[in-house]
């Protein structure tokens, strides 16, 4: 591949990371690799602990990998490469607001900082979510500050967004006008999200694709309509001491006396075929939510680490 090629290939990507590793006393990021192409809501999901902060402080600069490379906005990152990250906003819980000042003061301060501020874009998201300039910060709920945070970061009108956890901890009716507005971000094909959670139906509302975290390592991705059609929960009633067929990305969730339930990763005709053929009757066959093919995939991930 000549460099001009290279160089048209990653500007397609807004963020990516190439065999980052990073190692800490008792955790290990192990050799990730995956990109997010410019215009698309990129999910990153994982349970707490899997990786998922680690990877976005590399993709930030804010931490160094131990090996590998990321690269944002078609430049490389680090601590010191400042020009990339003005087109980036992010967001992180640990992120907190100054107490004694009002919403209005942190505006004024973040506008004095980025020449990209909208401010109109500002005055809308502050109806939107509820808020008024005046309030001071130290006598916001949870879900005022994140919103509150979210709008300093929005309004800057950034290419891309890093969303660490954004909903945890809101109420319903918060978590709804949060995704929502990141709905409308993304109505401008030029910008783009990666945003993490535990919370697989956040991510199932939003994202173009997924990608899976577990112990430090990536155990899937691909487009999120190919995991929720691909994916499938096949019940069944099976005589006593039946074995299920081998059977290439099928696995057993659960059995109780006759009753198995099995889950198929690319399921097909074939499959139920082969479960009758092998004295089984099979109930039902049906499509699997996001979260229960996370905890599918992330099972079978440690099974097979195991073994």
């Amino acid at each position: 591949m000549t460099s001009e090629l290279a160089s048209s290939t990653e500007t397609v990507f807004a963020a990516s990371l190439k065999g980052v590793s990073k190692s800490y006393k008792h955790f290990k990021l192990d050799n990730i690799d995956f990109a997010v192409e410019r215009g698309t809501v990129a999910g990153l999901i994982g349970p707490n602990g899997a990786g998922k902060s680690t990877t976005m402080r590399i993709l930030l600069g804010l931490v160094h990998p131990d090996a590998g490379t990321a690269m944002a906005m078609g430049k490389p990152i680090s601590s010191s490469e400042a020009s990339a990250k003005q087109d980036i906003g992010y967001f992180s819980d640990d992120m907190r607001l100054y107490k004694p000042e009002s919403i209005g003061w942190h505006m004024q301060f973040v506008r004095s900082l980025y020449p990209t501020w909208d401010d109109d874009y500002a005055t809308q998201l502050l109806e939107r979510f509820g808020l008024i300039e005046q309030q001071i910060v130290k006598g916001l709920s949870h879900g005022q500050r994140v919103k509150a945070m979210l709008l300093l970061i929005l309004a800057r009108r950034p290419k891309l967004l890093v969303l660490d956890e954004p909903t945890n901890g809101l109420d319903p009716v918060a978590k709804h006008e949060i995704l929502s507005e990141l709905m409308r971000v993304v109505q401008d094909d030029s910008r783009t999200i990666l945003y993490s959670s535990h919370n697989t139906q956040d991510v199932e509302q939003i994202s173009d694709t997924i990608t899976f975290i577990d112990r430090g390592r990536v155990i899937a991705s691909s487009n999120r309509d190919v995991f929720l059609d691909q994916w499938k929960r096949i019940q069944l009633q099976a005589p006593e001491g039946w074995h299920m067929p081998v059977m290439e990305g099928v696995r057993t969730e659960s059995s109780y006396r006759s009753l198995h339930v099995l889950s198929a990763s690319q399921y097909c005709d074939q499959i139920s075929a082969q479960l009758q053929q092998s004295g089984a009757v099979i109930e039902t066959v049906k499509p699997m939510t996001l979260e229960e093919i996370f905890v599918s995939i992330v099972m079978r991930g440690r099974e097979a680490n195991q073994s």
